[in-house]
């Protein structure tokens, strides 16, 4: 089963997913990938450009080969605002789409705590398209804040 979970920046969607996957699970989540091909001392979020580039080029070969397995395995993908036409491969799929969404002003908060203030941007946005999303699978707050 295919998982593609959507939500805000910070909103808990590695959370979710740490707490609905198994070690033999794969996890595709653009973070833990750029911390992976990043030394040691790296930031958890807010990578460089290049960080960035490398690693979302690695994240659609994982999201091609995982795809491939998914009558032997699950597979939790973070994909924050799929666009239409990832939302229509992952129907073909029967991906289930879970939306974590905690409320605004947390989300919010956690950006200005731990991210980059880019993210506010894209928070904001993903908000404004917030109708033509699922409703979501985790109302509350991931963790005490």
């Amino acid at each position: 089963m295919l998982y593609v979970v959507t939500g805000p920046p910070a909103a808990g969607k590695s959370s979710w997913i740490q707490a609905h996957a198994t070690a033999r699970d794969i996890v595709i989540d653009l973070d833990l990938i750029a911390v992976a091909l990043t030394g040691p001392g790296a930031p958890r979020w807010n990578h460089d450009t290049v960080v960035q580039r490398v690693a979302q080029k690695a994240r659609y070969a994982a999201i091609d080969e995982a795809c491939q397995h998914l009558d032997k395995v699950d597979v939790y993908l973070i994909h924050t605002m799929p666009n239409p036409k990832a939302m229509a491969r992952y129907k073909r799929l029967d991906a289930e789409i879970v939306a974590v969404d905690p409320g605004r002003d947390i989300v919010m908060a956690r950006i200005e705590a731990m991210r980059s203030p880019d993210m506010q941007r894209v928070a904001t946005r993903w908000y404004n398209q917030r109708k033509t999303l699922p409703k979501p699978a985790m109302p509350q707050a991931s963790r005490q804040w």
